[in-house]
């Protein structure tokens, strides 16, 4: 493979591969897990940084590999901070398979063609050295187990693994309920792996597709209605009641 390092997308794509059935576990929110790890290798190779809730690109500068600078160069594009949100919101459709291509590219994984009910073509994928997968593994199962702080990069690759629904595939029945508790709490040891894992579950409950105003609008606290019907109260601090039927009266009354 010719590399010392696999990237966060790479390791998040692996961890989702079935090795029974040659296909990956939760594929509809695994392309925002695939975008949401892009952002974390950028950040952890210095090309971007968080803003708040948005990413800036503070080194343009190609890190060597295509996908992560395919998508830098996007970002850069945008001239101006994007929300994490949106960005791993927007168009991602076939990021999954063109990381299962960049593996077999790369030596990670082999295809195997074969048909559905003896007529439609598939594909499925294969590990091509299932220890590469097992030491991936193994470093969630040691961050779970001993609740060390884990890397940086460990830590957002259990973020992402939580974010996109993996924890039921990696730790399956009631017998994985507290280590998939433990995954998620992994989340808070690494801050740009949080913001990014924050966003693609935000993207799956379809906050990026509501209006900021409307958000705005449907998040506001309580306390502002309180506030307004405290400076509406008399000096008593009550405020005063206008029964429907008072005003049906009132209204009655000026129609003689």
């Amino acid at each position: 493979m010719g590399r010392s390092r696999r990237t966060i997308p790479e390791e998040l794509l692996l961890l989702a591969l079935d090795p029974a059935t040659g296909t990956t576990a939760q594929p509809q929110s695994l392309d925002l897990g695939l975008a949401g790890a892009q952002l974390v290798e950028l950040a952890l190779a210095g090309r971007i940084a968080p803003d708040g809730d948005r990413i800036a690109v503070v080194m343009p500068r190609p890190t060597g590999d295509p996908t992560l600078d395919s998508a830098l160069e996007l970002l850069r594009r945008r001239g101006s901070p994007v929300r994490a949100v949106h960005w791993i919101g927007g168009p991602r459709l076939g990021l999954r398979q063109t990381y299962l291509s960049h593996l077999e590219r790369c030596g990670m994984v082999h295809a195997v063609a074969g048909q559905m009910c003896g007529v439609l073509p598939t594909t499925r994928y294969q590990a091509t050295d299932t220890a590469i997968s097992r030491e991936i593994r193994a470093r969630l199962d040691s961050a779970i187990r001993t609740g060390v702080p884990p890397d940086p990069r460990t830590a957002a690759l259990a973020a992402l693994a939580h974010a996109v629904g993996l924890g039921k595939h990696l730790y399956p029945g009631n017998e994985g309920r507290s280590s998939r508790s433990r995954l998620r709490d992994l989340i808070r040891h690494d801050p740009m792996g949080g913001l990014v894992a924050h966003a693609v579950m935000d993207v799956q409950n379809g906050v990026a597709a509501q209006p900021r105003r409307e958000r705005a609008t449907a998040t506001a606290p309580a306390s502002a209605s309180a506030t307004a019907r405290s400076a509406a109260a008399g000096p008593g601090g009550s405020v005063p009641l206008q029964p429907r039927r008072g005003a049906a009266m009132a209204r009655a009354a000026a129609a003689h």
